[in-house]
């Protein structure tokens, strides 16, 4: 591992709908990408400080990659509303064009849960992003009480031939194996899925399994490719 700066950096970005809360994790003056980590659905209880996003981020930010996290349109500090995913995308992208403007950096996206959904469509396409990590990826309609249950599509993985990591708990109602399995199947590559035996949605009691995991991955396929 990269040893780096522990400052951690509140700030905001200038989204479509408003200010959006956010936080940096500093990197090492030698990193070699930047990140981004989106949360999960801010209508449950989703926010930039929930401990699968603080996981996730602390495993990419171990290699001295610099880690954006924030808040979606609607949550925490940030302004605007929810709207059920579709201005989200944008506020992704303003996320990605700030870690751009500010690292000039390979970047890499990861998200969990809802911010996997979203964020995957709008990092798959953006040229600056060679590494995507989708943790806890719904990928079976989920619905609770009354409300009309949330179905994401991911046919735009046909045509993402960037590096990809799942990671899922092999418990996870919304993400049941073979939803998965073909979920991943149907990705283009290179692609690999991990699922953590005993592990939930949110990865309670495994949250070590789960940043081992995604940093075994990151030491392989972008620290590898970066030294070659």
């Amino acid at each position: 591992m990269i040893s780096q700066s522990s400052t951690i950096k509140s700030l905001f970005l200038e989204g479509p709908a408003g200010r959006l809360e956010a936080l940096l994790n500093a990197g090492a003056a030698s990193a070699t990408h930047a990140a981004v980590v989106c949360h999960p659905h801010p209508l449950f209880g989703g926010t930039l400080h929930n401990k699968v996003v603080f996981h996730t981020m602390k495993a990419l930010n171990s290699f001295g990659f610099p880690v954006l996290r924030f808040n979606f349109r609607g949550t925490g500090l940030s302004q605007g509303e929810h709207d059920e995913g579709k201005g989200e995308l944008d506020d992704v992208r303003v996320a990605l064009d700030w870690l751009d403007a500010e690292f000039h950096l390979p970047l890499i996206f990861a998200g969990f849960s809802f911010g996997a959904a979203i964020g995957l469509r709008a990092a798959c396409p953006d040229k600056r992003v060679n590494a995507l990590i989708g943790v806890g990826v719904p990928a079976a309609p989920a619905a609770d009480g009354t409300e009309s249950p949330r179905t994401y599509t991911f046919d735009f993985l046909r045509d993402c031939a960037k590096q990809k990591l799942f990671v899922s708990g092999a418990r996870d109602p919304f993400g049941p194996r073979a939803s998965l399995e073909a979920l991943v199947s149907s990705a283009s590559e290179p692609k690999r899925l991990v699922l953590i035996e005993g592990a939930d949605h949110f990865f309670e009691g495994h949250l070590r399994e789960l940043r081992e995991t995604i940093e075994g991955w990151v030491r392989e396929t972008i620290v590898r490719d970066a030294n070659e």
